[in-house]
Formats: C-alpha cells, sequence, structure tokens
C-alpha cells in the first residue's frame, strides 16, 4: 500500500513539537536502550501515525493526553486499536501524567510486555 506523503510530513513535523511525556518515552526507548530494540518514534503505519514502534516485537505504544478521554476520542482510539491487532501488533497505552510521574512503574510494565513479546517471536 502506497502511503500518502503528507501523513509522512505530518509525522516528521510530530517529531518536532513532541509532549514532554513522548520526550521522556523517547530518551528510554531511543538508539536501543530498552531490551536492545529498535524503536521508531510517531512511525505511519497508514493510515496511521504512531508514538512508537518496534518492528521485531510488533509493539506500538501510544501516550495519551486529557484529549483522549472525550467519547470521540475513546471510539477512535478503539478502531485505531482494532486495526493495529489486525496487523498482529501489540498497542499498549499509557496516560501522560503516568510517564511523568510513575516513570517506574510505567518501565516495569513496559519491560514485561517486551519479554514477553520477545518469547512469543
Amino acid at each position: 500500500m502506497k502511503i500518502d506523503p503528507q501523513l509522512l510530513i505530518f509525522a516528521k513535523s510530530m517529531r518536532h513539537s513532541a509532549t514532554d511525556a513522548e520526550q521522556l518515552m523517547w530518551q528510554i526507548l531511543r538508539a536501543k536502550r530498552l531490551m536492545n530494540l529498535k524503536f521508531r518514534r510517531q512511525h505511519v503505519i497508514a493510515p496511521y501515525i504512531v508514538d512508537f514502534y518496534c518492528h521485531e516485537i510488533g509493539l506500538v505504544i501510544e501516550l495519551d493526553g486529557s484529549q483522549h478521554g472525550t467519547d470521540d476520542a475513546i471510539e477512535y482510539d478503539a478502531e485505531r486499536t482494532k486495526f493495529l491487532g489486525a496487523l498482529d501488533l501489540k498497542v499498549v497505552r499509557y496516560w501522560n501524567h503516568e510517564v511523568l510521574n510513575q516513570v517506574d512503574s510505567i518501565l516495569e510494565n513496559l519491560w514485561e510486555i517486551c519479554l514477553k513479546l520477545k518469547d512469543d517471536t
């Protein structure tokens, strides 16, 4: 499937306007710092752009701000998760405030998920 060039441009612009939580998560994930896994940020999986993606284990990490708490956003996120799941991708979501205030718990959870996905591959 051909990717819309505008989607790639938008993803690139999003990498330059990351939230504090995204910046912190990227410091943890970049350069194979987590379990020697390669993550990409603001990666296009058409028709969506995911926050973080690891091809090796099929993991998508989404960081959500308060705007994701509305009924419309909850429905949109559910459709998006279903679409990505149909591609055999595991989607995990964390709230921005959790990443910023409970980073150790998030990392412990993420470590367990990555370990399980690595064992499954």
